[in-house]
């Protein structure tokens, strides 16, 4: 009887050995993840889950039934040690697994501040999985001063959960501005505005220097202007990089990531890739996005390319991000953008749409559901949108998608 084994039991792992059952597959399935928990959402974590709002359970992307039902072996809390793609075999601790096909969905690691400059003192912390979110909740508490490196998505919404919980917030960006990397300078300006109307005091152009600690804990920070600051606790929001070192030793090829050709098989005809991890081709080039969305949809067309179905995954990207009462949806990649069209709404109802010449690439909708669905429409058909309409907010966009 055939095995499948799949290393990496997060939102991609999960979702590739539920479709392999829902597509009929009947041989045996393992999945291995290095955590105790359950597959489990992440996107709550840094937001109501550490807020107190979400019990763990609710985590869950299935509870443990639907993997005894359906006859999933789980080896969680289990590390893989060792892969044998020659011999077709998994270590895990004493325990040597043999698979027909392989799948790696290992997800990305955070980025860490180094050990030189303090980032090993109690009290720092990253946020990216069940134990990073448990060790930092009991900091995050009214009247604690915290430190956040990293002006991006993932710093952004650390800081809004904390100035929720009344902690005194300073958020130093080294670029020019946040989300230099990935968005205009308009949804930077929202922002920063929308932080600051909270209290949260951001520095842009600023790094950190070192840290300053007492007895292994942080105390403080010096900053790359020569400021200092007295903190409490410290998140490090300064980005991920794909998980590849079980890839490494598999001997596939790596390209930014795990390299896999259009229907998620990597360089060894065994091995597949998906999610966070895996690059793939993309509009005559290479991508990987780091996204739930991705995973999901990734995963789910390797699991049926794994049975035989020959599909190419064909992405179409798109993102959320929750920040207080405001909720940011991003469709398409603006990647070469060259001009930005802002359709205003009322309050902190506004979208930025993104165009390469006349071309729609990508859209930030901030409280807009309605823009952000038509937007994501138009460039998943790959149809463009009159910047004359977009501009007015009193016009009607559903007739673009008729154009």
């Amino acid at each position: 009887m055939s095995h499948i084994v799949v290393i990496g039991a997060g939102q991609a792992g999960s979702s590739l050995v539920a479709k392999l059952r829902k597509d009929g597959f009947d041989g045996d399935i393992t999945l291995i993840g290095a955590e105790q928990a359950l597959p489990y959402q992440r996107p709550p974590l840094s937001k109501a889950y550490l807020l107190g709002e979400m019990e763990v359970e609710r985590l869950y992307l299935r509870p443990q039934s639907f993997y005894d039902d359906n006859n999933i072996t789980l080896k969680l809390g289990q590390p893989v040690t060792a892969i044998d793609a020659a011999a077709k075999t998994v270590s895990v601790g004493d325990q040597v697994i043999n698979y027909d096909q392989l799948a790696l969905t290992t997800g990305s690691d955070p980025r860490h501040l180094p050990a030189a400059i303090g980032g090993d003192l109690n009290g720092v912390h990253v946020v990216r999985g069940l134990g990073d979110v448990d060790a930092m909740a009991p900091a995050v508490t009214e009247g604690a001063r915290a430190l956040i490196v990293g002006g991006g998505y993932i710093g952004l919404e650390a800081a809004a959960v904390c100035a929720k919980r009344g902690v005194q917030v300073t958020l130093v960006e080294m670029a020019d501005r946040i989300l230099q990397r990935v968005a205009a300078p308009e949804t930077s300006d929202y922002f920063r505005a929308l932080h600051s109307d909270r209290g949260v005091t951001i520095r842009e152009g600023v790094g950190l220097g070192h840290l300053v600690g007492t007895d292994g804990k942080v105390t403080g920070a010096v900053l790359s202007d020569g400021s200092e600051l007295d903190v409490d606790f410290v998140i490090a929001g300064v980005g991920i990089m794909p998980a590849t070192q079980l890839a490494e030793l598999a001997g596939v090829t790596l390209e930014n990531g795990i390299q896999t050709d259009s229907r998620g098989r990597t360089s060894d005809a065994s091995i597949w890739a998906a999610g966070d991890c895996a690059s793939f081709p993309y509009q005559g080039g290479r991508i990987r996005l780091e996204s739930v969305p991705n995973a999901i949809d990734q995963a789910e067309i390797v699991a049926a390319n794994m049975l035989g179905a020959d599909k190419d995954y064909v992405a179409t990207p798109w993102f959320w991000s929750d920040q207080y009462d405001v909720k940011l949806q991003i469709a398409g990649l603006n990647t070469g953008y060259d001009n930005v069209i802002t359709r205003q709404g009322e309050g902190q109802t506004v979208s930025f749409w993104y165009y390469t010449g006349d071309k729609l690439v990508a859209v930030d909708a901030m409280n807009d559901p309605r823009a952000y669905m038509v937007a994501k429409r138009l460039i998943d058909t790959g149809k463009t949108a009159d910047k004359t309409v977009v501009a007015d907010p009193s016009a009607d966009l559903k007739p673009l998608l008729r154009a």
